[in-house]
């Protein structure tokens, strides 16, 4: 017993070394080299390059490590980050332009839609905007439309056919393996579990599917033309006989404006500059440049603030961090905001394909205590629907973009079981009880009557109140929410007709909308909320469970990883959930 013991204390000490050795080194390198590498220098002549390489997340974040402060972190790469640095390029004399050289985007529709309206409002400035790209997706290809000059690699690739989305469903999967998913829901377009209960796709979820990626396709046409010179009709034409699908055919259709290597696009630009080939340019990458404009804007300084409370990811019950809303972040961020006598609005940036019934209506509460004191207007990303709308329904006004897909007021209860399974691999499961509805739920036997009865009637009182809330935050009739909600799915554009959001716009509209019904013109923006992690959560972040996560994306490949996490996340669900009824992964 000694040796072990001695053993595990000797085991004990060199894991607390090597922790406190982990973080020793952050600090020295914190400390000696922070100070020197944050500062972005932007030279006379610079071009913006934006290559949006990375995962754009509308807000990045502020973390607050508990344990250790000197680890806290304010990212300026957010959507709006980039934004703001690509309004402000347009007033900076060493900025003389912007490049965009993107392959595959990684950010939402509505997101690429918000950069593309802030380049056309660089346009203004007189300065110039060039794209390259030797393949260009089709909402690459979008936003880059807005450029004066667009180059496609000779050998390169377009994708403009037009707009699809892929659903799996696993009904005859499950009997095949012999684990099923018990399924309760309300909202006869509440299709998020459909996969499990039918082999093909329902008529309903065809409609709204169809719908909603008409009208997306109808905005992203209609744009294109615009910047493009392009007639609508001739678009549709041009993706129903794929006439971009090859470097000429896209010259030839007017998408694009010349056919050349990356070196001669590189040429034009320093023509564009009005420096010799010999030369070389100035690149400053749009994260350096998104520093140095928050540091630049961060200067001023108001007595009035207005508080924008980001709420991004599926709605989990817990505290949340920069891709999951938690009502522990989110409503201590609202609070923050309701008794901070300077902030005298809050926007509430929602960005969320719900979740968490239980968490949303927490959300909801909050909101309701910080209406009573100051307004709360709601921003929509690309996605607010099901909890992501419950928990902007009672806001004094809400904006969505036109893309933004919002609504599917519905509600499902899903619960994994594996007797099939259990019986074909001679597992009985045995229960004693004291009372007869002690077992809710096994595993390993199927729902009776009672238990699924019970379950019916909790998915229907949280259908009832989500029904409610969006009732009297909406002012209108409970009949009137009955024919617009059953889970169906709207975009921006289709919501506004039918009185789900108030106007089209973005975070700006939103933004200016919170200093009208505060009655200020002069105020400053406090981004929230704040996360907090601990020494727990940091290791978990920097050990093992990346690492597993790592290696199942490189041996499974990325599309099958995915589908992967949707089917896991699916069979992890716990309580009734509000949730949006398939991935928004459109292609």
């Amino acid at each position: 017993m000694n040796f072990l013991k001695r053993v595990l204390s000797t085991v004990v000490g060199i894991i607390v070394f090597l922790i406190i050795s982990f973080f020793g080194l952050i600090f020295l390198g914190a400390l000696f080299g922070s100070a020197d590498n944050n500062i972005v220098q932007v030279r006379t002549n610079s071009v913006l390059e934006l290559q949006l390489d990375f995962p754009i997340n509308d807000y990045a974040g502020k973390t607050n490590f508990k344990e250790y402060t000197f680890l806290n972190e304010n990212e300026k790469n957010g959507l709006f980050n980039l934004i703001d640095a690509i309004n402000y390029a347009a007033t900076d004399s060493n900025i003389q332009g912007i490049s965009i050289t993107n392959n595959m985007v990684d950010a939402g529709i509505s997101q690429v839609s918000a950069l593309r309206k802030a380049l056309l409002n660089f346009k203004k400035s007189g300065k110039f905007i060039v794209a390259y790209a030797d393949i260009y997706s089709q909402k690459d290809y979008y936003l880059s439309s807005v450029a004066d000059t667009i180059y496609l690699n000779p050998a390169g690739m377009m994708e403009f056919k037009g707009l699809y989305s892929e659903q799996l469903y696993f009904k005859d999967f499950q009997e095949k393996t012999g684990v099923r998913m018990e399924v309760v829901r309300l909202g006869k377009y509440k299709s998020a579990v459909e996969p499990f209960l039918e082999s093909e796709m329902s008529e309903n979820n065809r409609e709204q599917i169809y719908s909603y990626l008409n009208s997306l396709w109808s905005t992203l046409k209609s744009d294109i033309s615009e910047s493009r010179d392009i007639p609508v009709e001739s678009l549709h034409q041009i993706a129903d006989s794929l006439l971009a699908r090859t470097p000429k055919l896209a010259l030839k259709s007017g998408l694009i404006d010349r056919i050349g290597y990356y070196d001669e696009y590189l040429n034009g630009i320093k023509n564009a500059v009005g420096i010799s080939s010999s030369d070389n340019l100035r690149f400053i990458t749009i994260e350096d440049y998104a520093e140095h404009a928050a540091t630049k804007l961060g200067s001023k300084y108001s007595k009035n603030k207005i508080a924008v409370i980001y709420a991004q990811g599926e709605i989990i019950y817990g505290e949340g961090d920069q891709t999951t809303v938690g009502q522990g972040a989110v409503n201590r961020a609202l609070e923050s905001a309701r008794n901070d006598d300077r902030v005298k609005a809050v926007v509430l940036r929602v960005n969320s394909p719900g979740g968490s019934a239980l968490a949303s209506e927490l959300i909801w509460r909050e909101i309701e205590l910080t209406k009573q004191v100051k307004p709360v207007i709601v921003s929509m990303g690309d996605l607010a629907a099901s909890g992501g709308y419950y928990i902007a329904s009672n806001a004094n006004e809400i904006i969505a973009e036109p893309t933004t897909i919002t609504g599917s007021i519905g509600v499902f209860g899903v619960l994994p079981n594996g007797k099939e399974l259990a019986d074909n691999l001679g597992i009985n499961a045995e229960q004693v009880v004291t009372n007869k509805n002690a077992v809710t739920y096994s595993f390993f036997e199927r729902l009776d009557d009672n238990q699924r009865a019970y379950i019916k009637e909790g998915v229907l009182d949280i259908y009832e109140l989500f029904s409610t809330r969006v009732s009297q935050g909406r002012n209108l009739t409970r009949e009137q929410v009955e024919t617009i909600a059953q889970g169906r799915v709207w975009t921006g554009q289709e919501a506004l007709n039918i009185g789900l959001v108030d106007q089209l716009g973005g975070l700006d509209l939103a933004i200016q909308r919170a200093s009208e019904y505060a009655q200020i013109e002069d105020f400053t923006i406090k981004e929230l909320p704040v996360f907090e992690k601990d020494l727990d959560k940091m290791l978990q972040d920097f050990g093992l469970v990346k690492a597993k996560e790592t290696i199942l994306k490189e041996e499974m490949g990325a599309e099958n990883y995915e589908t992967y996490k949707r089917i896991k996340a699916l069979t992890q669900k716990k309580g009734i959930q509000l949730l949006f009824p398939y991935s928004t992964n459109i292609n």
